[in-house]
């Protein structure tokens, strides 16, 4: 007889503790709710406070005046695929957010010469009210923050599982390492999902770990929808030295790339003038897109890279050592205190998955469709569009963050005055959307860390920079081929008969792991089934077989789930 979980008792319960999850935590708990946040790692964590670059850049408008302007750029870069509500809401909310974030005493920084081109934000046309959030400073004082407020702090407790009973949200289970490693079981009224995006999907990312796709998984599987999944950033990176740093793009226009094993230039078949002015568009803009001519350099990166397995060799041309522009400045004296390198030194540089564009349907409420359950962050789609405007992802987690973490808490009072709870005879009776036998039986895929990494390598193969339908048809039947010999290798949960509390770390780890299996295989499946609904090129999108847009097209793709598993098809809007 296996002892009784752990349990907790909250009002909101956010899931993820990057800049977004944080945000709503602080602004449910001062609208008076009790509030718990987990994080996998640290709290402070994920993509906002990812260790390869110098800090997070947050742009919003100059003016009130600018705010049409700036929402017209988003909707223009976004080809169609962005919510004007949504976008109304971003550009409307930013400004306040800043000031806010300013007010807690974050380390943020201001440009001092804004007017330099490089501080124009990927994709825009003109300079902004710029702004750059320094990690480790920012994260300490919003940890103080969140603990002046009583916000109930979990790290390393990964959810496992979303409850849901009478079409709303009664808790949540949890896996927890460390000392006191075993099941945790949140009772809450509302969670906000604020766990990141879709980068653990690829083998080569610019993500932390706990970038998993773990939330938009048990989001869909609540009944939310997940929206615009094929709009991927990718965007060059180091290979090595210092793996898995973003590179700046800033400086395009003064690189060189060679292929390490001849030491021939990569574009040698290029002619000088084509060679410069790709380049300089380039240097516009951090991720790939199709929109631009400039995605010919990347599209050459990557299938070049893929071919020799070792990326390409970049060099700094001199010029760049001749009057460094401010943000130029910044980047370099950064990657030389926490790297050691220099302009001098050559690197290995590939192209990576970076951050999502597209994630779970959200509403201006950051509401799902699912009573109680909300998200906001890279974890959300719908605010941004095929592309989306460099400096906005900080700006989606601190207004979808505010709206979430109010809404969410709203909610949960709300239901408190009803009277309605998750439990009955003092046990939860949430109804377990897993693949776990009735029952509450847990059980393991043998070797699902072997497996994640094979979906991840398939997925950078066929679902990266250059997508065709050969591929992405090939990709889909590996996934599932993958999927059914995980179930072949499912069993029941090892020391599952002994009491929680004594059953070792490594079996809950093996847990985790295959929920992130299970994860990863629904979400693969939803990319490359929406990759290639869009038959088309559109953004961050690129078909090689469909080099261009097609106006029929000009809809998002939803996916939902079905009985017979993932469900894609294009929205049609009013």
């Amino acid at each position: 007889m296996l002892a009784e979980m752990k349990q907790l008792d909250t009002d909101v319960l956010v899931i993820g503790a990057g800049l977004a999850g944080i945000t709503a935590a602080l602004w449910a708990a001062r609208s008076g709710a009790r509030v718990c946040i987990t994080a996998n790692g640290e709290i402070g964590s994920g993509s906002s406070f990812y260790p390869g670059t110098w800090g997070l850049g947050l742009i919003g408008p100059e003016s009130k005046e600018d705010e049409a302007d700036l929402m017209e750029v988003i909707l223009e870069i976004g080809e169609g695929m962005a919510d004007k509500e949504l976008v109304s809401c971003l550009v409307s909310g930013v400004s306040e957010g800043i000031s806010e974030l300013k007010g807690l005493g974050a380390e943020v920084k201001d440009a001092v010469n804004k007017g330099e081109r490089e501080f124009v934000p990927c994709f825009d046309k003109k300079c902004r009210d710029w702004h750059g959030i320094v990690k480790e400073g920012t994260r300490a004082v919003l940890v103080k923050a969140l603990k002046e407020l009583d916000v109930e702090l979990l790290p390393c407790t990964a959810i496992t599982d979303i409850l849901v009973r009478d079409g709303r949200i009664v808790g949540a289970e949890a896996v927890q390492m460390g000392k006191d490693s075993g099941i945790l079981f949140i009772r809450c009224r509302a969670a906000v999902i604020a766990s990141g995006g879709l980068g653990g999907l690829f083998s080569y990312r610019l993500n932390t770990p706990d970038v998993t796709g773990l939330g938009q998984f048990l989001a869909l599987k609540a009944g939310a929808s997940l929206v615009n999944l094929e709009f991927m950033q990718m965007m060059p990176g180091f290979l090595h030295p210092a793996p898995r740093t973003i590179y700046n793009e800033k400086v395009f226009r003064y690189s060189e790339f060679f292929y390490p094993d001849t030491g021939e230039p990569v574009f040698s078949d290029w002619s000088r003038e084509k060679l410069e002015d790709l380049m300089e568009i380039r240097s516009g803009h951090g991720p790939f897109t199709s929109r631009l001519v400039s995605r010919e350099v990347d599209i050459r990166l990557y299938q070049e890279g893929l071919k020799r397995g070792e990326g390409v060799i970049l060099r700094y041309q001199k010029e760049l050592k001749e009057g460094q522009p401010e943000f130029v400045q910044t980047y370099f004296r950064w990657l030389k205190e926490k790297t050691g390198l220099t302009m001098d030194d050559p690197v290995f540089l590939g192209i990576f998955a970076h951050a999502s564009n597209g994630g779970i349907k959200i509403d201006r409420q950051a509401g799902t469709g699912v009573n109680g359950l909300f998200a906001c962050g890279e974890a959300t789609g719908g605010m941004h569009g095929a592309d989306r405007l460099g400096g906005l992802s900080t700006a989606n987690a601190l207004v979808f963050g505010k709206i979430a973490g109010n809404h969410a808490a709203r909610w949960s009072l709300e239901q408190k005055r009803e009277g309605e709870y998750a439990e009955a005879d003092g046990k939860p009776k949430g109804r377990h959307l897993s693949a776990k036998p009735a029952g509450g039986q847990r059980t393991e895929i043998c070797g699902a860390a072997e497996l994640l990494e094979k979906v991840r390598e398939i997925n950078y193969r066929t679902a990266m920079v250059v997508r065709r339908e050969e591929a992405l048809l090939c990709g889909l039947e590996e996934i599932q081929q993958l999927q059914r010999i995980g179930e072949n290798k499912r069993s029941r949960l090892k020391h599952q008969a002994e009491p929680y509390a004594e059953q070792p770390i490594s079996c809950w780890m093996r847990y985790q792991k295959t929920r992130e299996l299970e994860a990863a295989f629904v979400l693969s499946e939803a990319l490359l089934k929406a990759a290639l609904l869009r038959k088309e090129s559109r953004g961050s999108h690129f078909r090689l077989d469909y080099p261009e847009k097609k106006d029929d097209l000009k809809k998002p793709i939803i996916s939902s789930w079905g009985r017979d598993g993932v469900c894609t098809r294009f929205l049609n809007r009013v």
